[in-house]
């Protein structure tokens, strides 16, 4: 048995090419705001949507003083989780604003994933309330 529990996932970190590219479209796409942190500089951009965050760093594949790691971290795909009501609203705004994505029935969850500028997948889900 723990001694803790975890209670949320606080943020993700994904290196992008552009922090500023990234930054828009994070922000015009999913609706996330900047969280600013003066004295971190100029980055990491925290990008949030209530007690979830999304931390842009820049892909600096040639800096020899950072760990191979941190040169160029590939995710798989990161998701939110949101209501029905809300995942209508996302298709509706991504139609709109002309975006490319995918919807997939999982049963249990229904998704749609999209890719951001640097071609993370960045996944919505919700519950489909069947069991």
């Amino acid at each position: 048995m723990h001694t803790f529990s975890l209670d949320f996932i606080d943020h993700i970190a994904i290196r992008v090419k552009d922090l500023s590219v990234s930054e828009t479209w994070y922000s015009n796409v999913l609706g996330l705001k900047v969280e600013k942190y003066p004295k971190w500089g100029e980055y990491p951009v925290f990008m949030s949507a209530g007690n979830f965050a999304v931390a842009l760093f820049p892909a600096r594949l040639e800096d020899p003083n950072l760990p191979f790691r941190s040169k160029n971290i590939k995710i798989d795909h990161f998701a939110f989780r949101v209501d029905k009501d809300n995942f209508l609203a996302a298709l509706a705004h991504f139609k709109k604003i002309n975006l490319v994505y995918t919807i997939q029935n999982h049963y249990y969850y229904e998704s749609v994933y999209l890719e951001d500028p640097d071609g993370h997948c960045v996944e919505l889900t919700r519950e489909t309330g069947k069991k």
